[in-house]
């Protein structure tokens, strides 16, 4: 074993290494009877721990000073995992509890902050109006508490199924598919007229048309029936998330990119606004603004197509550059941000006075960002470009409901995508990421695919802090949740790899059990803000001076780190 250490790492002997922040295993202790392997680091500066292979203990006091913790503690990163899609069946039944407690328990020891989970409308409130049925999710919940993780609760109003990642089927409730069976307009819809089941169109949110109630009445009756059903698990500080879905996979978009209408990577999508409400809805602004001869887009192509091969999004003279599309692209992306808004307060008022987060996710649509039309962007409703921010009016509205902002492909760096894509997956995340924190917002991250290697791991350290470790822990990522657990993760090299991820993400301090340390304190939710209205911050698009980043963390996992610890901790089990 000895040999083989020294192997990879010539300099053991001597406690050298070639990497700052790698920690090594030492020899500490050998009999003929043990030999024991310790795992240590030295202090060499707050920004770059290095590791030693002896600490006296007079270091090793100054080491554990509560100043130094103090420090360490402003640049914790919460790191949670998100459980399996199907972890409550289409039944409403919580299936392999025994398994469910062993991957906990293990996730626990590793010591991960909590886990989050998929609230499915589609399950809980399947059986008709206001049938609710919460006892598989209070059994879950029960499970978590039990091992002592927090726990980040979506409210899921959307299908589970149709995009990137999606292993099982979760239709919304069955009684509201049937409405749209006879009315399919309650769906969005593309220019050819195919409805995407997959969420209910944001232009049916005040519309009553399901047995009484408008859609946000739906939503918003269902977080209250959460609240009442959950109110132990909330109060006792267990649930400190709410994550409220606000369209496909949960997110502030329309669905224009879904792999069940045909969509493929890196294709630019489709704009989703050609049921009958949101076409008489434009109808009528463009005659409000005397320009009745406005339809809306024809020429944006289909879902798979590229931003030159349109004259909706040619680079030089496409229509996204005239008056006409100029005002649709602000219309469109108007309607999403008014959708948020709504129902982002209706979470609000539920939620009001609890301790706990509300939050929203945005969508990392990176590919063609770097093209001049940001053409995939724009058919999710971001209106995005070079000269127009259309990330800081969304950042602003969260702000204004006390919510994070949830982004995601965190791992992602511009070299692994195709370079026919013009994907910029590290500026995308820089903007969005500053644009949270210039408007005073909690800003939190996803991974957007599953990753277990270091190169990943490495990318999202360095976004969750991109100007490293500092006394003042700035800027600072919110919190950071993985996707998602799974038997792959929980193996090994994988699961050893993931720990150091989070010992890194908690800027190599042990779990802190009491989030106010590293100043995350959970107060009750405060009304949301009136002082502005909505529609003075819609039109702030002026592109704002994005925060710096490092080229690489501070804290990153290095080549043989995970190996290392994997096989000393091999030598510590087989010599128990």
């Amino acid at each position: 074993m000895t040999s083989i250490l020294r192997m990879m790492n010539p300099n053991l002997t001597t406690g050298k290494i070639h990497h700052k922040e790698s920690p090594i295993f030492v020899r500490a202790k050998e009999s003929k009877h043990q030999l024991q392997w310790r795992f240590s680091y030295k202090q060499g500066s707050l920004r770059t721990p290095e590791a030693t292979a002896t600490t006296t203990e007079t270091e090793a006091r100054e080491t554990n000073t509560k100043t130094y913790d103090d420090k360490m503690l402003n640049n914790y990163v919460p790191v949670y995992v998100m459980l399996q899609l199907g972890i409550i069946t289409n039944d409403n039944v919580l299936a392999n509890k025994d398994k469910i407690k062993k991957q906990l328990k293990k996730l626990k020891q590793s010591q991960v902050d909590g886990v989050m989970v998929d609230v499915w409308w589609g399950i809980v409130e399947s059986k008709g109006p206001k049938q609710y049925q919460w006892s598989a999710y209070r059994d879950l919940f029960e499970i978590v508490q039990s091992y002592g993780l927090k726990l980040q609760a979506i409210m899921s109003f959307h299908q589970c199924g149709g995009n990137i990642g999606d292993d099982v089927n979760i239709p919304i409730p069955k009684w509201v598919l049937e409405i749209g069976d006879s009315n399919p307009d309650i769906f969005y819809t593309n220019k050819n007229g195919n409805r995407n089941k997959e969420c209910l169109s944001l232009s049916v949110d005040n519309l009553s048309l399901f047995k009484g109630r408008t859609a946000v009445e739906m939503y918003r009756d269902y977080m209250k029936s959460f609240r009442e059903n959950m109110e132990d698990f909330i109060s006792s500080g267990v649930i400190i998330d709410i994550e409220v879905g606000l369209g496909p996979a949960g997110e502030l978009r329309y669905p224009s990119y879904s792999e069940t209408q045909g969509w493929v990577f890196p294709g630019i999508g489709e704009f989703q606004c050609y049921d009958k409400y949101l076409r008489a809805d434009y109808e009528e602004e463009v005659r409000r603004i005397g320009h009745p001869e406005w339809k809306l887009p024809e020429n944006a192509g289909e879902y798979n197509d590229i931003p030159e091969a349109t004259g909706f999004f040619e680079y030089s003279n496409g229509t996204y550059l005239k008056e006409e599309g100029k005002f649709f692209l602000s219309w469109y992306s108007k309607k999403l941000l008014l959708h948020g808004d709504q129902i982002l307060d209706e979470a609000n008022k539920v939620f009001l006075g609890c301790k706990l987060k509300l939050a929203a996710k945005v969508s990392g649509i990176h590919w063609w960002y770097k093209s001049d039309s940001h053409a995939a962007e724009l058919t999710a409703g971001y209106y995005n470009l070079k000269n127009r921010d259309g990330y800081r009016a969304i950042a602003k509205m969260m702000g204004r409901h006390h919510a994070i902002l949830n982004f995601t492909c965190l791992e992602m760096k511009n070299t692994e995508q195709p370079a026919k894509a013009k994907c910029g997956p590290q500026e995308l995340v820089q903007q969005v990421l500053s644009c949270g924190w210039r408007e005073g917002i909690e800003v939190a991250g996803e991974n957007a695919l599953p990753r277990f290697d270091r190169n990943g791991y490495n990318q999202i350290i360095l976004n969750a802090r991109p100007n490293g470790i500092n006394q003042d822990g700035k800027p600072r990522m919110f919190g950071f949740t993985y996707l998602r657990l799974s038997d792959k993760l929980l193996s090994e090299p994988n699961f050893t790899t993931f720990k150091m991820f989070l010992k890194r993400m908690h800027a190599n301090q042990e779990y802190c059990s009491e989030p106010e340390m590293y100043n995350h304190e959970l107060l009750p939710l405060e009304r949301s803000k009136t002082d502005e209205s909505l529609e003075n911050f819609i039109e702030e698009t002026k592109p704002i001076e994005p925060y710096s980043w490092l080229e690489e963390s501070d804290m990153s996992i290095r080549p043989f780190e995970s190996v290392l610890s994997l096989l000393g901790s091999i030598v510590l089990r087989n010599n128990a």
